[in-house]
Order: structure tokens, then C-alpha cells, then sequence
């Protein structure tokens, strides 16, 4: 797996299958990374229970779905360690050991925790919400990762943990690895709706795993320019979702659909069914390893049982060097 490597740390909450947000945002760069670096997939359930807690099958079947959609869009397992979060007993011990390390002003103020409590509706919220940042950090240092691939909107996370390293290191001395993050340069798809954000629990996302008449419904019933009421009216590509979409998928016709969308040589049919025809022909691939997954569903719990089983290897090993440097190691 490329020992001598930088090692990458990323993955997805079990909450459901992927969408095409996903693989714009993170999925085809880890194909990218993974030739290049010591690649590890997490499949954060843990994660999922602070706001999925009350719907357990949800995540159980998740991580099948998302282990599937990982590798479904080209990650070699043979490349990268697919591992279940729940399975590492270093990232449990390490939550624990820096939780004394952190106060829960520094968590409850934290932009992105912010963020998510207000996206969710939450009055209240739990320990295990309030606190998944720690988690975080666990997630991270326990295989002592260089990079982690992020959004902007996760800096604060990796920002915490660095200081939780930082931290630690002061008190018991240098054992941590602090690791850096890896900004993803990648765009944020737009939902269909016109949501600024593509999102299982928006209801407004093409999926990895969707057949070609359903992407080709969901294209046709996406909302388009709202000031062009007929085909002979021009259009105003820059405030249209199908055109950002063509952006990304179809960047080769890209400029001449906009010229003919301002001048009303193209309707909004023509204009959805040619990029319906992309985004197919991107999932076709996809669709036919997965459709190989999901009649072996053993070979992916085999998948992920021997890249936890690595991780928990490495993790034993680090929570012994953190042990050792806190003196409570017999």
C-alpha cells in the first residue's frame, strides 16, 4: 500500500448513498491521489449516529452503499484502506484522551459546528454532536496522516486538530504527527433546485447510483433561467443551474452553448437532454462496477474487514506511543 508515501486521510459520512456533489468535490481527486499517496477511505458511522442516531438500519446499509460508490468511481482497493470507524478502537481511545485537552466553549464556538446546528434545526444538542471535531482529530492522528483533502468549510476541524497535536505535544512531549490540510480546488455543484449546495437530505442531487431515465428526468425537471419564458427569448447563461452543470461536465461545448442560449438558437429541452447525454456517459462506468459490487457484497465486507484490520494495526501502535508519553502505559 505505499509505506513510504505520504498518507491521505479522507472519507464520507454513512447517511446514504453518494451524489454527483461528492464526486465533483472529493471522489475524483481521490482517484487522482491515490497512485500518489498512501490513500485511507474512512467510512465514518460513528460520525453519522450524532445526527442519524434514532435511524441505525440508515447507516448499517450505508456503509455498504458508500464503500460501493467509492469504489464504483475507480478507487483500487488494492490502493487504498477502506476502513469502518466503529471497528478502530485507537479512534475511540484517542477521542477520549483529547477530549481533557479541549473546552467546550472552543467546540461551541466553532463555525462549522455552528453551521451544521442551525442547518439541522437543532434547540439542543448532544455530547456526541458538540464533540464530533475531537472525534475528528482521533479520526485523523490515529494512522498519522500528512494530508487531509477538505473544503473550506471543514478548515476549522483540521484547524482544531492541529491544535490538539500542538497541544498534547506541549504536555508529554513530541509523539503526534500534526497534519496539514490538502484545500480541494474542485468546485461546489449547485443542487438542481438552484440550492447553493447539492445534498442527500435536500432532495436535490443526482446520484452515483441512479439509472440513466432517472438522471434524465431529474435533468429535465431541474430549474433553468427564470426570465426566459419562451425559446425565442434569450437566455442569461451565468444565472441558469443546467449551464454551471454544463460548466463542469461538458466544459468542450461549454462556451458555444452559452452563445446560443443569449442569441435563442437553443431551447432549454435541447439544452437538458444534451447535458442529460453527459452526465450518462460519465455514470456508465460507474454504474457497471457497481452493479459488480453489489452482486459480491462479500467481496466489499471483505474490502473493508482487511483495511480495518490494517488500520486497527497502525492505531494500536500509535495509541501505545500516546500511552507511553502520558505515563499510563504498564
Amino acid at each position: 500500500m505505499g509505506e513510504n508515501r505520504k498518507r491521505i486521510l479522507t472519507g464520507d459520512r454513512t447517511t446514504g448513498k453518494l451524489h454527483l456533489g461528492h464526486y465533483v468535490g472529493s471522489l475524483s481527486q481521490r482517484v487522482k491521489l491515490q497512485d500518489e499517496y498512501d490513500t485511507f477511505i474512512l467510512l465514518a458511522d460513528v460520525q453519522a449516529l450524532t445526527t442519524h442516531f434514532e435511524h441505525p438500519e440508515l447507516i448499517s446499509e450505508s456503509i455498504y452503499d458508500v464503500a460501493m460508490d467509492n469504489l464504483s468511481v475507480g478507487l483500487d482497493p488494492q490502493k487504498v484502506t477502506f476502513f469502518q470507524q466503529s471497528q478502530i478502537k485507537a479512534i475511540a481511545e484517542l477521542t477520549v484522551f483529547y477530549s481533557m485537552l479541549v473546552s467546550v466553549n472552543v467546540l461551541r464556538h466553532n463555525p462549522t459546528i455552528k453551521t451544521e446546528v442551525k442547518q439541522y434545526g437543532y434547540d439542543d444538542i448532544t455530547y456526541g454532536f458538540l464533540g464530533y471535531p475531537v472525534s475528528q482529530a482521533a479520526d485523523i492522528t490515529f494512522c498519522n496522516a500528512d494530508l487531509i483533502p477538505v473544503g473550506d468549510d471543514q478548515l476549522p476541524h483540521i484547524e482544531l486538530a492541529r491544535k490538539l497535536v500542538r497541544r498534547f505535544n506541549e504536555l508529554y512531549g513530541d509523539t503526534l504527527h500534526e497534519p496539514k490540510a490538502k484545500l480541494s480546488d474542485c468546485p461546489r455543484l449547485m443542487g438542481l433546485d438552484g440550492n447553493a449546495k447539492m445534498g442527500k437530505s435536500l432532495g436535490n442531487g443526482i446520484y452515483l447510483s441512479d439509472d440513466a431515465k432517472t438522471v434524465s428526468e431529474k435533468v429535465r425537471c431541474a430549474v433553468t433561467d427564470p426570465e426566459r419564458i419562451a425559446i425565442k427569448d434569450p437566455g442569461h447563461p451565468d444565472i441558469c443551474v443546467i449551464n454551471k452543470y454544463h460548466k463542469i461536465f461538458n466544459e468542450p461545448e461549454h462556451e458555444s452553448i452559452c452563445e446560443m442560449c443569449k442569441s435563442a438558437k437553443v431551447g432549454c429541452v435541447a439544452c437538458k437532454k444534451n447535458l442529460a447525454e453527459k452526465l450518462n456517459n460519465l455514470l456508465d462506468p460507474f454504474r457497471e462496477r457497481r452493479a459488480y459490487y453489489e452482486e459480491h457484497r462479500n467481496e466489499v465486507k471483505d474490502i473493508i474487514m482487511t483495511g480495518s484490520k490494517r488500520a486497527n494495526q497502525i492505531g494500536e501502535e500509535t495509541v501505545r506511543k500516546v500511552k507511553t508519553a502520558m505515563h499510563i502505559e504498564l
